[in-house]
């Protein structure tokens, strides 16, 4: 599709929905399992003149079915990770440089030059699996940092300290990226004062530790790691593109994504600002996929456009997937 350039360059609200309904009809033309989807719902693509109107396609449906836009062939598959015997999601990624301008110019209007930084990255359960996004991302932030002291850590947490201190101490800036227990695991074997450091959560427990609150989680690692505030990244192996937040778990979308909370009684309704919701999400960068995704979060949007993560819903309360059952996968 020849919005390509469109997608990256959006200076407008306007724009964005001009676009966002460009990539909808689209997807409907070309996307077997989300036209599927839309004709059960008995949605009819000339008839869709707003955002609210756009049908979003359940996650799930990443795990049971080949979601794509495109005839090409997929240039990569990212997967999601998951406990034993478990169905895990596959996103087939027929253009990976659509992914690496998502991930790149995003993190460069929340955080400047790619190049001003040190990366560090500590995300054991994501390194030791194949298919992480994840870590596709941090490999070429990596290697974008052009800096020798960037690189990753599994559980080598004597040579990640050392470097920590001696970076502080050189007043540089640093970005530590981690799962949620592995820098939990880190503060327990030593407690830092490190001005220069920017802590980056990425989430998860991965069952190695019980869950939190963010606010409980987010002031034991400030004060463990000694600094004020705790950044995190919104992504997912169903997206291309990443929301940020810069600390209080409060995070903004890069112009081409936005989020727009369901009932979490209706999904096809939607609620107001301030009030929690079932987190949809419109992913520009997924065009050759499906840009609009209901996800399993719980969340609040605000009046200026940033938006909260709260949980997940409990199996037994996701509505929406049951909208439409699929005979086969394509």
């Amino acid at each position: 599709m020849n919005i390509y350039p469109d997608i990256f360059n959006i200076s407008s609200k306007k724009e964005f929905k001009k676009i966002a309904l460009k990539v909808f009809r689209f997807q409907y033309e070309n996307n077997a399992v989300y036209r599927e989807f839309c004709e059960a719902l008995k949605v009819e693509k000339h008839l869709v003149k707003t955002l609210d109107e756009i049908p979003f396609l359940p996650i799930q449906f990443f795990k049971s079915h080949k979601v794509v836009s495109s005839t090409d062939k997929p240039q990569v598959i990212f997967t999601s990770s998951g406990t034993t015997g478990t169905k895990t999601s596959q996103h087939f990624v027929t253009d990976v440089s659509l992914y690496e301008q998502s991930y790149r110019q995003g993190f460069a209007e929340f955080y400047g030059n790619i190049e001003d930084y040190i990366f560090l990255a500590l995300l054991p359960s994501y390194q030791e699996r194949s298919g992480s996004s994840l870590i596709y991302m941090v490999e070429d932030l990596i290697s974008l940092s052009h800096n020798e002291d960037s690189g990753f850590y599994l559980y080598n947490h004597d040579d990640l300290i050392a470097k920590l201190r001696e970076f502080d101490k050189l007043e540089k800036n640093v970005i530590l990226m981690g799962v949620t227990y592995a820098l939990l695991d880190l503060i327990e074997k030593e407690k830092f004062d490190l001005k220069n450091l920017i802590i980056m959560e990425t989430g998860g427990m991965k069952g190695r530790r019980k869950e939190m609150i963010r606010e409980e989680l987010h002031e034991i690692l400030c004060d463990g790691f000694g600094v004020s505030s705790i950044h995190s990244e919104y992504g997912m192996t169903e997206l291309l593109s990443q929301a940020y937040s810069l600390g209080d778990g409060v995070f903004n979308c890069p112009q081409w994504m936005d989020v727009m909370m369901r009932d979490t009684e209706d999904p096809l309704s939607y609620i107001g600002n301030g009030k929690t919701g079932g987190i949809n999400v419109i992913d520009l960068a997924n065009i050759n996929s499906c840009s609009f995704i209901a996800t399993q979060d719980l969340g609040k949007k605000y009046d200026n456009g940033t938006f909260e993560v709260l949980g997940r819903f409990d199996n037994s309360d996701i509505r929406g997937c049951n909208l439409m059952v699929l005979s086969s996968p394509k």
